[in-house]
């Protein structure tokens, strides 16, 4: 039963901004350790818990989860852009399991997924058309949001599913931790973005710099204390890693996601990621965390946040 995981936040900012150096050296320190430890449990497969921005998940048709059966990088902010390598009857095999254990999970045989979704995995591995993985989507910018709760259950369900395999399995969750990026509400919406948050798909390339540029001049000025976007919130950010660090996986039910976005902007919700990937883990039986980094970093617009954890024997 090797289950490990890695939660960590991304940021589309990466190379995009300049944070002070020592900011900088604190982050790519934290993804070295993450490399050593991806090295150090030698994965046969990773369950990706990732979220969307609107590049492969839409109005159209918004499900609350969904298990990719394959799936290709949208390539914004020059993520990957290329396929993954999806083992297709393990994926199928898991929904079915999700399904028959009273989870109604969506399915997709062509899943796209963006830059939230594929950080980790590129910043442990680079080339991702080799590991093996199944992505999974966890809504996460567009409300109406499920109960906590039911996070909790479905990643236990996908844990569950794991927990007896013979190969090695690395949990991993995107996203996270406070933020409030420029990304539009629909409750807000000008006709023209609702237009694009249910059906934006497949922008030509001057609509994408475009939407990209937005976000990278928010965050220069959100560094110069001139944005008009909620503050991160370190205090909340903590308290919500010592939950993940307890191993009672049931406090997530405690979060709110009125309160959430209030209290930690419209993109805390992405925590839901961490809440499934420490939901599946924890149905393989205790577990400790081994590594823990966390710093709020205005020109990354997050609370940028880090931690790999593994079962106890």
């Amino acid at each position: 039963m090797p289950l490990a995981l890695v939660c960590m936040s991304h940021s589309p900012l990466l190379e995009h901004t300049d944070p002070p150096a020592d900011v900088k050296a604190a982050v790519e320190e934290a993804f070295d350790q993450v490399r050593s430890f991806a090295a150090d449990f030698k994965p046969d497969l990773i369950v990706n818990f990732g979220p969307d921005h609107y590049n492969g998940f839409f109005y159209d048709l918004m499900p609350p989860f969904c298990i990719g059966y394959e799936g290709h990088g949208t390539g914004d902010y020059d993520s990957w852009g290329g396929p993954l390598n999806v083992p297709t009857s393990i994926a199928m095999e898991l929904a079915e399991y999700v399904i028959a254990n009273d989870i109604e999970t969506a399915i997709s045989r062509k899943m796209e997924v963006d830059h939230g979704a594929v950080q980790p995995m590129e910043t442990i591995y680079g080339d991702l058309s080799q590991v093996p993985v199944i992505p999974i989507f966890i809504n996460s910018v567009a409300p109406p949001f499920s109960k906590m709760s039911r996070i909790r259950e479905f990643g236990t369900a996908v844990g569950n599913f794991f927990k007896d395999s013979d190969k090695r399995v690395l949990f991993i969750g995107s996203g996270g931790l406070s933020h409030d990026p420029p990304v539009p509400q629909i409750a807000t919406a000008t006709e023209e973005q609702r237009k694009f948050l249910t059906d934006g798909r497949h922008p030509t390339p001057e609509a994408r710099a475009t939407r990209q540029q937005r976000t990278i001049d928010t965050a220069k000025a959100f560094a110069r204390g001139e944005a008009d976007i909620m503050d991160l919130n370190p205090e909340w950010d903590r308290k919500f890693i010592e939950v993940c660090k307890s191993g009672d996986v049931t406090q997530f039910d405690a979060y709110i996601p009125a309160e959430m976005a209030a209290e930690a902007g419209n993109s805390s919700h992405e925590v839901r990621t961490w809440v499934a990937a420490y939901c599946a883990l924890r149905a393989g039986g205790e577990y400790k965390v081994t590594y823990e980094f966390y710093k709020p970093i205005k020109e990354y617009i997050a609370g940028f946040g880090v931690t790999t954890a593994v079962l106890l024997p």
